[in-house]
């Protein structure tokens, strides 16, 4: 694609110095992109001055702040290697997913500095305080840095959920971050005068890329929330200062049981959704509103966009996450090109990761020997070229020799109009082998008998997918973006 690409915060501060590139809604605070830049320069020459060189790692434990992004550039310009760790764990899981990365600073804001502090205890490193340190570099400046950025160069490095075993470090580079501002810009037009919010968390790649990094590359701004909350979400959604708009379903789902959800101006918000499959009823939900919600697919290996749904299909394919954007070369193992099918999706393009950071082991197994990311997800191809995510390739079981996808089972579940939202998996069945255990989380008010649930199931699906055991449960295990983690399901279920 390119080898080197221009210092990001400069080139947006030379372009449009006095826009505005973020406001702080904690704070208050504006930033334009002169501001962004000016404080990249000056955390850059305190990292510098602590030591830090190129390819040294630097790790930060925050939530949601504007800090962020401008140590995020100050990386860029130096070559150090930024680390995001999610504050949601405790310091004994942090310190294992960096020990394999080593670091050379930690970097935290003061609500997690217990957590930081003992997490630097594990790892050998030295703590600094973001309110402290960072403002104190940021008031004194720091001389102008501008250097070409090599595309490939690892620039930071965001940790997997971790739900197959230890997590691993997946990097990211400029040349993913620019091939994402296409795959996704062209997919929502983006543009200078958008404005987006900034609420999933930074460890996380939607956080940064979906939609707050190309944002900034286009010249638009972003309101940055600590974190979701959704009665926060829904003031800004009301106020008119947003009109570019993503979240994962679990986000949507809690959105639409807000009073007055439906009183917003849905048609001026362009709405996305990723991470996991979007329930049809929460589609037609808020289709209902007037929103028109487009579902994607991508991961933290691809930058992360893939797919997007266009506009002018959404109401009519259903379920699909559309077609693949711009850069980015797809495949299905075992299915011919442009030809209806389903098979592992396999993915290559410039918004995929050079690999796992220390691990070339894992990136070995990702590849395939032609050089193509394989997925491990199965995906279905339409007639029309319109792509549908079956389900991971190690969540599918076999139950009485037949194969069983839970997505498949979950799609009907969610149809049911006691259920907020299901999740299945295969566990142990001594006639079947393996059988399917559903666990449900119920609509406000709501009450559904197990058996009632697994006879309306076997009025709408093949015997075999059935669910043998249902438990209704409060809510549900999730990973960082929001997924349902599966593992720790089976985990309760055979603790029971």
């Amino acid at each position: 694609m390119f080898d080197v690409v221009p210092d990001m915060a400069a080139k947006r501060a030379e372009l449009t110095p006095g826009a505005l590139a973020f406001h702080d809604i904690s704070t208050g605070c504006d930033w334009s992109f002169a501001r962004i830049n000016d404080a990249a320069n000056a955390v850059a020459a305190g990292f510098q001055a602590q030591g830090l060189k190129e390819g040294d790692r630097a790790a930060i434990i925050c939530q949601n702040r504007v800090e962020f992004f401008i140590a995020l550039f100050a990386c860029q310009k130096t070559g150090i290697i930024l680390c995001p760790l999610n504050w949601r764990q405790p310091a004994p899981e942090l310190v294992e997913t960096l020990q394999p990365v080593g670091i050379s600073l930690l970097l935290t804001d003061a609500e997690f500095q217990a957590t930081a502090l003992e997490t630097a205890a594990g790892v050998g490193a030295p703590v600094l305080k973001i309110e402290e340190d960072l403002a104190g570099w940021i008031k004194d400046g720091g001389p102008p840095l501008t250097a070409p950025v090599p595309a490939e160069r690892p620039w930071y490095l965001l940790f997997t959920s971790g739900t197959t075993g230890l997590p691993k470090s997946v990097i990211q580079t400029a040349r993913m971050a620019w091939a994402n501002t296409v795959n996704i810009g062209q997919a929502i037009d983006i543009a200078s005068t958008d404005r987006a919010v900034c609420f999933l968390p930074l460890f996380h790649t939607a956080g940064i890329n979906l939609y707050t990094l190309p944002v900034f590359l286009s010249g638009g701004s972003s309101a940055i929330l600590p974190k979701f909350e959704a009665e926060a979400v829904h003031r800004l959604l009301a106020s008119g200062r947003i009109n570019q708009f993503f979240a994962v379903p679990a986000v949507y789902q809690a959105l639409s049981l807000m009073p007055g959800i439906g009183e917003l101006d849905w048609q001026s918000i362009r709405c996305g959704c990723g991470g996991a499959p979007l329930p049809e009823p929460l589609i037609r939900f808020f289709a209902g509103k007037g929103a028109k919600v487009l579902n994607g697919m991508g991961m933290t290996e691809t930058g992360p966009t893939v797919f997007l749904m266009d506009p002018a299909h959404a109401d009519e394919k259903i379920g699909s996450v559309g077609r693949p954007q711009s850069l980015v070369n797809v495949r299905l193992a075992g299915v011919a090109d442009s030809v209806e099918g389903a098979g592992e999706l396999q993915l290559r393009g410039p918004g995929v990761t050079p690999g796992y950071f220390g691990n070339p082991e894992a990136t070995a197994k990702t590849f395939t020997l032609d050089g193509w990311l394989a997925t491990g997800d199965v995906a279905r191809r339409d007639k029309d070229g319109y792509y549908y995510i079956v389900d991971r390739i190690k969540d599918m079981f076999i139950s009485g020799g037949e194969n069983v996808y839970p997505a498949e089972v979950e799609r009907v579940l969610n149809t049911h109009p006691s259920i907020l939202e299901a999740a299945v998996v295969g566990v142990p069945d001594a006639k079947w082998g393996e059988a399917g255990a559903a666990f449900v989380m119920l609509r406000p008010g709501q009450t559904v008998e197990p058996e009632t649930l697994r006879l309306w199931c076997r009025d709408r699906l093949a015997g075999y997918k059935v669910p043998a055991h249902v438990q209704v449960v409060e809510d549900f295990p999730r990973t960082a973006a929001g997924k349902v983690c599966k593992p720790k399901l089976r985990e309760e279920f055979n603790n029971d």
